[in-house]
């Protein structure tokens, strides 16, 4: 994403969180997209997404006032409040598509792996920077991705990513923070 960009959102958020309606409307046209895509990869039903996105961006134009551009840019503020509706969304739907008992996390999965990737790089406004995005994950020891994977891609808690890899809970919060400083430095955020 570009400078511009990114200090485009900012503005708009901020005025987002002085009740300015117009910069929320259009901060929900540039990003809703994105952010829908977010909600779609964790739950896998159009309905649910849509669901989470319209609750996320309630909840974005109630705390906008406390974003905080020092802490991160205004799209991964977002992206981070939709992650979590979903997150919890799917924590509560009795119906949800697919048991976690059924999914095989024994070994890392490269679709999956590869799934992250372009996740990740859908959001990314040049090919040159979801490029970058996906070397810079391809470079993370087997265990850090396949944490990164089970947690932002299937949408898994610490601890059923714990359970999952047979691991103290510990050390997946070790890898999946240690994956997100790599992949923060490489990237150059």
């Amino acid at each position: 994403m570009t400078e511009n960009t990114t200090d485009s959102h900012t503005l708009l958020l901020q005025a987002t969180g002085q009740g300015d309606r117009r910069a929320f409307e259009q901060l929900y046209h540039q990003l809703s997209p994105y952010l829908f895509a977010v909600a779609l990869r964790i739950l896998r039903q159009r309905s649910w997404a849509e669901e989470v996105l319209h609750d996320a961006m309630l909840t974005i134009w109630q705390r906008a006032a406390s974003y905080d551009q020092q802490q991160s840019s205004p799209k991964t503020w977002m992206s981070t409040i939709v992650r979590h509706r979903a997150i919890d969304y799917a924590r509560l739907r009795a119906n949800q598509t697919a048991s976690l008992e059924a999914m095989d996390f024994d070994a890392p999965d490269s679709e999956a792996l590869q799934t992250l990737s372009s996740t990740f790089a859908e959001g990314l406004s040049s090919t040159s920077e979801a490029r970058r995005l996906s070397e810079c994950l391809n470079s993370l020891p087997g265990d850090q991705k396949q944490s990164l994977a089970l947690a932002y891609y299937q949408g898994l808690s610490h601890s059923e990513v714990a359970g999952h890899l047979q691991q103290p809970v510990g050390t997946v919060k070790s890898w999946i923070r240690r994956a997100l400083a790599q992949l923060k430095e490489c990237v150059g955020i």
